[in-house]
């Protein structure tokens, strides 16, 4: 879709868009097949595989599977972070029974539980980095990152002063055992595809 130079100027003239403004924007810019966020204020776009999408459909299943089917579970879907400029949507994510959205419809990151992120080439730095700061600093209770390039997953709990404090790597095929987070589950990795 094309955007109007006018839209631009109208929301430059009113002074700093909104975050709202800004994925409105995002909306209109990003075409089908890809996946549109907004990192430390830059607009970062990537292609959706179906590698990408059999993972988090996998851990969707068995999040809804022990969670129950009316769990909000929410795939590509706004969440605004700590940070200047962070409006991600996290491949995945679980809020906690009983949260309510606020005054705009969107989570608050402060009752999500859980974030899954599949790796992308052009976007890893960010799944590594950047979203791994914002997402401690957020205090998010367990972030996970399957890299089907490298056939592992890298979980990250006990976030604690912007970092994580507990980390472990396991190989595709092996179970993330999450019975001590908040989650209480073992999350299979077997049926996961590799690039």
């Amino acid at each position: 879709m094309t955007i109007a130079l006018t839209d631009r100027t109208e929301m430059a003239e009113n002074g700093e868009p909104s975050f709202d403004d800004m994925f409105e924007l995002l909306y209109e810019i990003v075409p089908e097949g890809f996946k549109g966020e907004i990192v430390e204020g830059a607009i970062m776009m990537s292609p959706q595989r179906r590698t990408h999408s059999a993972i988090i459909k996998n851990v969707l299943l068995q999040l809804a599977h022990h969670s129950g089917w009316e769990s909000a579970i929410e795939m590509d879907v706004r969440l605004d972070l700590p940070g200047e400029g962070n409006m991600f949507c996290p491949d995945l994510y679980k809020v906690a029974d009983g949260a309510s959205p606020d005054e705009r419809g969107n989570w608050r990151y402060q009752d999500v539980e859980f974030i899954l992120e599949v790796i992308s080439r052009g976007t890893a730095m960010n799944d590594y980095g950047t979203k791994k700061a914002a997402y401690a600093a957020g205090e998010i209770p367990v972030y996970l990152i399957a890299n089907p390039y490298t056939g592992r997953c890298h979980l990250h709990t006990l976030p604690k002063d912007g970092e994580y404090w507990g980390n472990l790597t396991v190989a595709f095929g092996q179970p993330v055992d999450l019975t001590d987070t908040v989650l209480g589950m073992t999350l299979q990795t077997d049926r996961f595809p590799r690039d």
